[in-house]
């Protein structure tokens, strides 16, 4: 049911191109798979150079407390999509078949946006793009060299390296003749892995000793069982596998010809005299971990698997260099997109539009979010997971498992070494126990 504060937050919202008089914006929506917080030259990484995404961060808002619900591919990608967590969506696995889904993109096209999805789709095996009117896309992960597309329902084999091909059929749509404003929705493949690098970028890091981080020598002591089961597995840890750093060079080697795509998109949306007009929007499905905890891959409710990169340009609503510290979600990318557009908010999305921290970017939109991820057969290392996340607590709980709380003080103990879970007295746990229940019955009755 429409409540009145949301009925009131979408009328607030349609007036804003009315007021500037200004035309509807077109919105570009990149997003990568896998890719860090952290992993983005401006955040001062020692070898990784992204001078396009600097520059969308030196023009936009960046948020920097960003987060996903289900650090999961296809789970996350139609939390962007719909604005709900998966438990509503009902994609909780990388194999739901998706070919129906009420998202932005089915919204904006209904309202006269012309639509298009050009890359990396991952929910399901079909072409179908709810929502999409043009389409160059793949099943699954795809591969980085020389893939088969379905190009607008043809399937057709193309010479090249993914993530360059896909620019180059984004570029040509953005360059079409047009007579209502646009959504293109990019998806890249990078820098999932088994990553293959574009030749070009194959030196990058190639001569740099990678540091270790601070939390990937943690004994495990304090963790439950599973986590050191996962540490020595083959699917999601590293404990056994010393030269995982090769990995990680090569991870990042394929993240430099994203930052070449931004670009290409930057001055093709220049060209055609619409960047200013156009929302551009860049972010990452979840994080990634690269020997945290002694893990790697994603799932678990640990910093580095659920914070994502994401930037924001649209120079007529956001100031340059804007930095927002507000805990923001992938369900918070759909209203923001409707709010833009002047549309209303449909009730059934949970999660909240943006906007006031364009106006406002010191203020919190949120002291706490729900997480959520769902056991998957080929990944049985990791349970079935839940979680509280607040400005300063996170617990975590894996239901029907015994012995699996964790509790951790973010402020005092950011990388998670020490589970407050295991200490009697040490914590609030009865009471961050009670938050997090009231808080998991607030997400499920509005679900």
């Amino acid at each position: 049911m429409w409540t009145r504060r949301r009925f009131l937050s979408s009328v607030a919202a349609a007036p804003v191109f009315a007021q500037s008089g200004s035309k509807r914006p077109n919105f570009v929506f990149i997003l990568t798979d896998d890719q860090r917080w952290d992993a983005l030259g401006f955040m001062g990484h020692p070898c990784l150079k992204t001078p396009w995404l600097d520059r969308v961060a030196q023009e936009g808002i960046r948020f920097a407390n960003a987060f996903v619900t289900t650090s999961l591919c296809s789970p996350s990608r139609a939390s962007f999509l719909t604005g709900q967590y998966a438990r509503r969506h009902g994609v909780k696995d990388n194999t739901t078949e998706v070919t129906h889904l009420e998202s932005f993109a089915t919204v904006l096209q209904r309202a006269g946006y012309e639509t298009a999805q050009i890359g990396k789709w991952h929910m399901g095996q079909s072409s179908q793009r709810p929502g999409f009117a043009y389409t160059v896309t793949f099943p699954g992960q795809g591969v980085y060299n020389d893939p088969e597309l379905t190009i607008d329902g043809k399937l057709q084999k193309v010479p090249g390296y993914l993530t360059d091909i896909l620019t180059d059929f984004a570029v040509e749509w953005i360059r079409r003749p047009r007579r209502a404003p646009f959504l293109l929705f990019l998806g890249h493949k990078a820098p999932h892995l088994p990553t293959i690098p574009a030749p070009r970028h194959e030196s990058v890091c190639a001569d740099v000793v990678l540091p270790s981080p601070p939390n990937a020598r943690d004994d495990l002591g304090q963790k439950p069982a599973w986590v050191s089961l996962r540490a020595d597995s083959k699917t999601g840890g590293m404990r056994r596998t010393p030269d995982y750093v090769q990995v990680y060079r090569k991870y990042l080697q394929t993240l430099p010809a994203v930052d070449d795509s931004l670009g290409r998109i930057y001055q093709a949306l220049e060209a055609a005299g619409q960047l200013q007009d156009t929302v551009l929007i860049f972010a990452s499905d979840n994080g990634f971990f690269h020997g945290e905890h002694y893990f790697t891959n994603k799932r678990a409710a640990y910093e580095e698997s659920i914070r994502i990169p994401l930037l924001v340009r649209y120079p007529r609503l956001i100031r340059a260099g804007t930095v927002s510290p507000s805990m923001v979600l992938n369900l918070d990318i759909a209203p923001t997109i409707l709010s833009l557009a002047g549309l209303p908010v449909p009730p059934s999305m949970q999660g909240k539009s943006l906007l006031p921290l364009f106006r406002n970017p010191r203020q919190q939109l949120r002291d706490r979010f729900f997480y959520e991820y769902y056991q998957e057969p080929g990944f049985k290392e990791t349970p079935t997971l839940e979680a509280m996340r607040t400005l300063r607590w996170k617990y975590i709980t894996a239901p029907g498992l015994a012995d699996s709380e964790e509790l951790y003080d973010l402020v005092r103990d950011p990388y998670e070494l020490r589970n407050l879970a295991r200490s009697s007295g040490a914590a609030p746990l009865d009471r961050i126990r009670q938050e997090f229940l009231r808080l998991k019955a607030s997400v499920e009755a509005s679900s």
